[in-house]
C-alpha cells in the first residue's frame, strides 16, 4: 500500500530526542496554538511520515488522505479496538482511535520506516492532544451557538416590543428571564461605541445588569447596544460602565409604557446626540413641552380616531402590523426600521405605501409625515382617554387643534429662537421642510449652495434643542410648529382635514 509523498509531509519538523518532542506537542495546547490542523502537520514532521485525521464516514478533517484498510477503520470507530498497525514492504501504518464529543475519529500515520518506540509514543500522545482539542472546539462551538441563540431571542423580544406586542414579548421572555417584563413601564438606553468593540461592551452590559435588563445588539446601528429595563438602578449601572471606558456614550429615555418602547428608543437616540458633547458622556432625554400635550385630549383623540378610521376595516392583526411598521418607518429610515423589525426594507415600504393609500396622503411630504406621526403617537399615548360628549364625531380639524392659544404660543416661542440669527435660518428651515428635507431642492429655491442649506439646518438644531437632519419626533414637532403659526400649509388627508 503506497501513501502520498506530499501534503503535510512537507511540514517536516523532526522532534528532538527525549522530552523535547513532548514540549513541542504541549505548546499546541496553549491558547494561541490550539489548531488541530497544525498539530497534524507537526506530527507528520515529527515522525517523518504522512498523517490523516478522518471521521467514521471517511471525511478528512485534517492532514493528507491516505489509503487505509476499511476493516481496521471500522473496528476502531466502532470501539472494538483502540489502535492497529499495518505494514507492507514499502509502508508502515499506525491507526489510533480519537474520541470526539459527537463521533469517533481515526488518526492514521504512514511512513516508510518501521515505527520505533519513540515514534509510537509520539503518535499515541498526539492522539490524546487532538482529542482534547476536538473536545474543546466542540464545547466552544456549543457555547457560541448558545450565545447566538440567546442573542437572537433577546432581539426577537425587542422586535415584539417595538411593534407593541407586549403580551408575546412577556411570554417569550418568561422562559429565560422570569419577571423581567412584568412591569408596566421601562426605560430604554443606547450605549454607543466603535463597532469593533461593540461585542465586548454588550457582554459588559450583560454582566453589569444581570437579569434586570434586556440587552440587545442593535440590528440597525453597528456601534449601538440597546438596553431595556424596568429597574431604576440600570441607568446608574450603565453610567458607571461608560465612566470606565474613554470612547463610549450613553443616551437614555424617560420612563415609558412597554407599548411605547419604539418611542423610548427614539428618545434614547436623541439623548445620545447630546451625550457626545457632555463631559460625563451621558444624557437622559429632556422631558419638554410637546405640542400634543397642549391640545384638548378628548378632541385630539377624536381627531386621531377619524384620521386612522380607514384602517379600522382591516383585520386586527393586519391593522396592528401596518400601524407599528408605520410608526417605526416615520421615526427612523426604512432600512433601520426593517432591521429592527427583522423584515426586508421592501416590506416596510410596502406596508407604509398601503397606509399612505388608505389615509390618502403622501409620506414624501414632511408635513404629512408629521401629522400622521401625531395621530399614531396619540393612539399610543391616549389609548383610554374618554371621549367628552360630542368629540367622538366632532368635526374638529387639525387646524382647530393647532390654532389653540397654548399651541400657537408654544410654536411662536420655539421658532422665534431662530430670529436672532442674521443668516435667516428660519427661512432656510421652512424651505427645506417644504422640499421634503432635500437640501439640493431647497438650495435651488433659495439660490444658495446645498451645503449652506445643511449648515443652516444643523445650526438650528442646538437652538431648537431638537435633531432635524434625522427624521423622527424632534423634526415632526418643528414641522407642527410651522403649521401652527401658518408658515406651512396643512397637508392633505382623505376626508379628515
Amino acid at each position: 500500500m503506497a501513501g502520498r509523498e506530499d501534503g503535510n509531509r512537507r511540514q517536516r519538523t523532526p522532534a528532538g530526542p527525549g522530552p523535547a518532542w513532548a514540549e513541542e506537542l504541549l505548546d499546541h495546547l496553549r491558547p494561541a496554538g490550539r489548531d488541530v490542523r497544525r498539530v497534524v502537520g507537526w506530527l507528520a514532521g515529527a515522525v517523518d511520515g504522512s498523517v490523516a485525521l478522518q471521521d467514521a464516514a471517511g471525511n478528512l478533517i485534517a492532514g493528507t488522505r491516505l489509503p487505509l484498510d476499511e476493516g481496521l477503520v471500522t473496528d476502531i470507530t466502532a470501539g472494538r479496538i483502540a489502535s492497529a498497525a499495518w505494514e507492507s514492504r514499502e509502508r508502515h501504518q499506525r491507526l489510533v482511535r480519537v474520541e470526539h464529543p459527537s463521533h469517533t475519529c481515526v488518526l492514521a500515520v504512514s511512513r516508510e520506516t518501521p515505527f520505533d518506540r519513540r515514534a509510537a509514543d509520539v503518535v499515541t500522545h498526539t492522539a490524546q492532544v487532538i482529542e482534547l482539542l476536538l473536545t474543546a472546539r466542540e464545547s466552544t462551538a456549543a457555547g457560541h451557538r448558545l450565545r447566538r441563540a440567546t442573542a437572537d431571542l433577546r432581539l426577537a423580544i425587542l422586535q415584539l416590543l417595538m411593534v407593541e406586542d407586549t403580551v408575546a414579548a412577556r411570554r417569550v421572555a418568561a422562559g429565560l428571564w422570569p419577571g423581567l417584563l412584568d412591569a408596566e413601564t421601562a426605560c430604554v438606553y443606547v450605549v454607543e461605541s466603535d463597532a469593533g468593540v461593540r461585542d465586548r461592551i454588550a457582554e459588559e452590559c450583560l454582566d453589569s445588569t444581570g437579569e434586570d435588563a434586556l440587552v440587545v445588539r442593535c440590528p440597525a446601528m453597528d456601534g449601538h447596544v440597546i438596553v431595556v429595563s424596568p429597574r431604576d438602578t440600570t441607568g446608574e449601572t450603565l453610567r458607571s460602565l461608560v465612566g470606565r471606558h474613554p470612547d463610549i456614550y450613553l443616551g437614555g429615555s424617560v420612563r415609558q409604557s412597554l407599548a411605547r418602547t419604539a418611542t423610548a428608543y427614539g428618545q434614547a437616540v436623541s439623548a445620545l446626540a447630546v451625550a457626545r458633547f457632555r463631559p460625563d458622556k451621558t444624557a437622559v432625554y429632556a422631558e419638554r413641552t410637546h405640542p400634543e400635550r397642549l391640545m384638548d385630549p378628548g378632541a385630539l383623540r377624536g381627531w386621531t380616531a377619524r384620521v386612522l378610521r380607514p384602517l379600522d376595516t382591516l383585520p386586527h392583526h393586519t391593522r396592528a402590523e401596518l400601524l407599528a411598521t408605520t410608526r417605526l418607518g416615520l421615526e427612523f429610515t426604512a432600512v433601520s426600521a426593517a432591521k429592527v423589525l427583522g423584515v426586508s426594507r421592501n416590506t416596510v415600504r410596502a406596508r407604509m405605501e398601503r397606509v399612505e393609500t388608505l389615509l390618502g396622503t403622501d409620506f414624501a411630504d414632511l408635513t404629512a409625515r408629521a401629522v400622521v406621526h401625531l395621530a399614531l403617537n396619540t393612539r399610543i399615548g391616549l389609548p383610554d382617554a374618554p371621549f367628552p360628549d360630542g368629540t367622538r364625531n366632532s368635526p374638529l380639524r387639525l387646524s382647530d387643534l393647532l390654532s389653540g392659544p397654548a399651541v400657537r404660543t408654544w410654536a411662536r416661542d420655539l421658532l422665534g429662537r431662530l430670529d436672532a440669527d442674521a443668516r435667516n435660518p428660519r427661512r432656510t428651515l421652512r424651505t427645506w421642510i417644504t422640499a421634503g428635507g432635500n437640501a439640493e431642492r431647497a438650495a435651488q429655491t433659495l439660490g444658495m449652495h446645498p451645503q449652506t442649506v445643511r449648515e443652516h439646518v444643523r445650526s438650528a438644531e442646538p437652538v431648537l434643542e431638537r435633531r432635524l437632519i434625522a427624521a423622527g419626533t424632534d423634526l415632526y414637532e418643528v414641522v407642527l410648529a410651522h403649521l401652527a403659526v401658518g408658515d406651512l400649509d396643512l397637508p392633505a388627508l382623505r376626508r379628515h382635514d
